[in-house]
């Protein structure tokens, strides 16, 4: 089967509210082939997400400039555990919902101060009227609506901890974190309210030709007629899927989007991503339905 795609980029997002560089900051990873197709890897490292969104606006510009189809990897949720659009009483079809609400109320300025953590509050009153779903905060953060520790167990107990791919990826023994901690290590919270406005932008500019897998696409296994109209596809990561081993003086994060850069483009070439994009084969069309309309599903769980 013929390559999906010609390159692969990983970006590992930041919700950093300061400027920088180094570890624990915004690396993007881009895998390609050169003119005699051998696949090598880039890596930028960039202070703001702004530039982060400059960066990766204009490395797909290149490509497209050049025909070339991109399968372009963040690794943050792109939709919250089910039933979370409807406690914020949100109409319409709810991944596109929720977008459009965190886009219209995320103010993140090109010197990375943010207002997430406004923005959590603000989503537990509207959701619960408690500091429940979402969790943590630094103690200058926490207020009515957002505690620096966990909810008791049983707090907002309707409301489900994790999407279905996270529940996937524990039975795999995996410990990914839910979207709902906003602080402490590992946290995803804070890096998908900053992500989502700035994935939405990325989608809004390339227009028809870009789309966001599963939402777009429908979670079911791609060929290369899918992709063909496309110059980028817009996936959910998570790096630490994939086996990282540090070159000589690279840092963690250059580390992590240069080995899933390359293991994707490695799965391209074997044929296996193609199969990556659908789902279990034990999944109800309620689950599907599910992930294709709000929670989303992350690339290789």
């Amino acid at each position: 089967m013929a390559r999906l795609f010609d390159a692969y980029i990983v970006a590992d997002w930041t919700a950093a509210e300061t400027k920088k560089l180094g570890d624990t900051s915004l690396w993007i990873g881009v895998a390609k082939r050169d003119v005699r197709f051998r696949l090598y890897t880039e890596t930028h490292n960039v202070a703001t997400r702004a530039e982060g969104e400059a960066l990766l606006t204009s490395i797909l510009a290149d490509h497209r400039k050049r025909g070339d189809r991109v399968l372009v990897g963040l690794d943050f949720n792109f939709g919250y555990p089910v039933g979370a659009a409807a406690r914020l009483k949100l109409d319409g079809t709810p991944w596109q919902a929720m977008w459009k609400f965190i886009a219209s109320n995320i103010v993140d300025k090109a010197d990375n101060t943010n207002n997430r953590y406004q923005v959590a509050a603000k989503m537990n009153r509207l959701m619960t009227d408690e500091a429940w779903p979402l969790w943590g905060a630094p103690a200058k953060q926490a207020q009515r609506w957002l505690t620096t520790t966990k909810p008791p167990v049983g707090s907002g107990a309707d409301i489900p901890e994790f999407r279905a791919t996270e529940n996937a990826a524990r039975k795999g023994r995996l410990q990914p974190k839910s979207v709902w901690q906003m602080h402490g290590a590992g946290a995803v919270g804070g890096q998908t309210l900053v992500g989502i406005p700035a994935v939405r932008r990325l989608l809004e500019s390339l227009g028809p030709s870009g789309a966001v897998w599963p939402f777009g696409t429908g979670w079911r296994a791609l060929t290369p007629d899918d992709v063909e109209p496309l110059s980028a596809l817009v996936v959910e990561v998570w790096p630490s899927i994939f086996e990282t081993k540090p070159q000589p003086g690279e840092f963690k994060d250059q580390a992590q989007v240069r080995s899933t850069a390359e293991a994707l483009a490695r799965m391209d070439e074997a044929g296996d991503l193609a199969k990556a994009f659908a789902p279990h084969k034990e999944a109800s069309p309620e689950l599907i339905a599910q992930v294709e309309q709000e929670e989303g599903w992350i690339l290789g769980v």
